[in-house]
Parts: structure tokens; sequence; C-alpha cells
């Protein structure tokens, strides 16, 4: 621990920053947070502008966990050894990623919908069943 730091193990800290977020959902009342970001980056090797870039792109990474857990229970997930893991991670985001494209708004809601009539993925995908088609 370096004690000019003040004790905290972040034996490679150059920069600490202090990030104050307000954010405000539909119908909720606005809420403010204060949080801290340290980086190994000295003060003339960044800007402000590059700091607060990476730390949305790092939030935006954790929104994108946070659709996968909290709709897929990603976290609770019992898959656990090889490649599976990062494949079931890519599978949930291509159903994300096609849900957004599509304009979805709610994942959770649309995949409660698909989950409840399964008939209904295929279609997004661009699949029709129509028997007709195969001459049957």
């Amino acid at each position: 621990m370096r004690p000019e730091l003040g004790g905290i193990a972040f034996p490679h800290a150059r920069l600490a920053v202090r990030v104050h977020r307000r954010r405000k959902q539909t119908g909720r009342r606005e809420s403010r947070e204060t949080a801290y970001a340290v980086t190994s980056l000295d003060a003339h090797q960044t800007t402000p502008a590059y700091l607060a870039a990476a730390i949305r792109g790092h939030w935006t990474a954790e929104a994108q966990h946070n659709i996968r857990d909290r709709t897929f229970a990603e976290d609770a997930s019992t898959v656990h050894t090889g490649s599976a893991p990062r494949a079931m991670a890519s599978l949930r985001n291509l159903a994300i990623g096609l849900l957004k494209t599509l304009g979805d708004d709610n994942i959770a809601k649309t995949t409660r919908a698909i989950r409840d009539q399964p008939e209904r993925a295929l279609p997004l995908l661009g699949i029709t069943n129509n028997p007709d088609t195969y001459g049957t």
C-alpha cells in the first residue's frame, strides 16, 4: 500500500476521479449519486473528456450485463465450463441486440411474451412456418 494514497490498495493508482451522476427514470424522481474511479494514468496523460468517455463506456457494458442478468438470470447460470459461458453470453447479446434493432425498449417484457408464445420468436428472425412453401 502507498501511504501517500491514504492506504488504498491500488498500487498503480495515479489519479482518482469523482463523478457526479444524475438519473431520471420515467415516472420517478431524479436520483443523484457520487462515484469514484481510479486510474493508472497521470493527469498529463489524459483529459477529462477521455476519462468521461471511458466511464461511460464502462457503464454501457454494465447496463448490458444488467439486462442479461435481470432478464436472463445470467449470474444464476449453472453453465461454467469451457467456452459455454461465453457462447451463452453471445446468444443473450444476440437476442438483446435483435430486439433493440427492432425498436424494442422493454427487453424483459418482450422475452416474457416470447416465453409464453414461442411461435413469436421465429418471425423476428425472418423465419416463417408456412407448410405451403415446401410443397406439402
